[in-house]
């Protein structure tokens, strides 16, 4: 545990650093109005702070900057006495929308309310039902599956055939998922067992398994929402060009993203990872702030913010709090019309 002081003089060395982007001198702290010490006695705390490891004295400079141990300490020990209860809103304007525009808005207002890299995931596919199910014949080989979930999304799969297929088959396909999934998960398992029937004809046997990819590969997908990439890149033009291109192509790979974002959601409350505790290499110079959205009885997806360490946690914290809470809300609504 740090003295008072400490902790003051390490609170206002995070903020001012975060403020200006350089390091932090005795001198500004000790002209601080706050802090009732002069020069001498502000250089010897942060000498112990540097020992202990919460602040770093650059060699190209006299001040200080946090680590990433003094930004944990700022983030578990002094932020709750530091971030008001009320900042700058959060609104979403998710009312009437489908689930992926809903999603969409989210990670586009949060990104611009923080200035940061926002990433929503998507709800497993799994978790929605199947509304309906048209097949379209577009031309005598190409036919087109579209899924309509019980949370508004739609799935549209073109598939070519090797030969002409008749369109009273493709009507019968329709009825026939309509009959057999409409009201089931989109899970994969669940939905290979639904239109594996070997009582069917042969020809349509042939045609419900052609066409089945439609189905079970749409269950297997994860959907990212990303925004605010450009701000970030623009934040770090001056990173090392190695961490630069580890962290174009982590967001290049969403497969990477989703991993990151996915351990946030056994989670209660927000989920913080500053610097070298993110495991992913492209994140160990960047600080990761989320929460996670959903039903009362579980998690449903997470909603994060990606920066530099020296990044407004209060702020952060408090943004993707309020979006997460809001996108519950609407998970919630949709879910229950389901």
């Amino acid at each position: 545990m740090l003295s008072p002081r400490q902790e003051l003089l390490l609170g206002k060395v995070v903020d001012g650093f975060a403020a200006a982007g350089v390091p932090v001198g005795s001198k500004a702290l000790a002209a601080d109005p706050a802090v009732d010490c002069g020069p001498s006695t502000v250089r010897n705390e942060l000498a112990v702070l540097e020992e202990l490891g919460l602040l770093a004295h650059p060699h190209t400079s006299a001040g200080r900057v946090p680590t990433d141990a003094g930004y944990r300490y700022y983030v578990d020990r002094l932020l709750a006495d530091r971030t008001p209860d009320t900042g700058p809103g959060l609104e979403l304007a998710l009312v009437r929308r489908e689930l992926d525009e809903a999603m969409r808005t989210t990670t586009e207002t949060l990104s611009q309310v923080t200035n940061l890299l926002a990433i929503v995931s998507a709800p497993p596919i799994g978790t929605t039902t199947i509304r309906h199910v048209e097949v379209l014949a577009l031309q005598p080989q190409v036919l087109m599956v579209v899924i309509i979930t019980s949370t508004g999304g739609v799935s549209k799969r073109l598939l070519t055939l090797d030969r002409p297929v008749d369109e009273g088959l493709a009507d019968w396909a329709g009825e026939y998922f309509n009959e057999q999934l409409v009201g089931k998960e989109l899970g994969a398992r669940t939905l290979r067992s639904r239109l594996a029937d070997p009582t069917l004809p042969a020809t349509e046997r042939a045609f419900v398994e052609t066409l089945a990819p439609a189905f079970t590969e749409l269950a297997e997908d994860d959907t990212l929402y990303l925004d605010g990439a450009a701000r970030l890149l623009s934040e770090l033009r001056f990173a090392d060009v190695s961490q630069l291109n580890a962290l174009m192509e982590m967001l290049e790979r969403r497969v990477s993203i989703l991993g990151v974002v996915t351990e946030a959601l056994d989670q209660r409350g927000a989920y913080v990872r500053i610097g070298h505790e993110n495991h992913t290499p492209a994140l160990q110079t960047l600080s990761l702030v989320a929460a996670n959205y959903g039903l009362p009885s579980r998690n449903l997806g997470t909603v994060s913010v990606i920066g530099p360490t020296r990044m407004d946690y209060g702020s952060a914290i408090r943004c993707v709090r309020e979006a997460a809470l809001q996108l519950s809300s609407f998970i919630e609504e949709v879910y229950d019309e389901a």
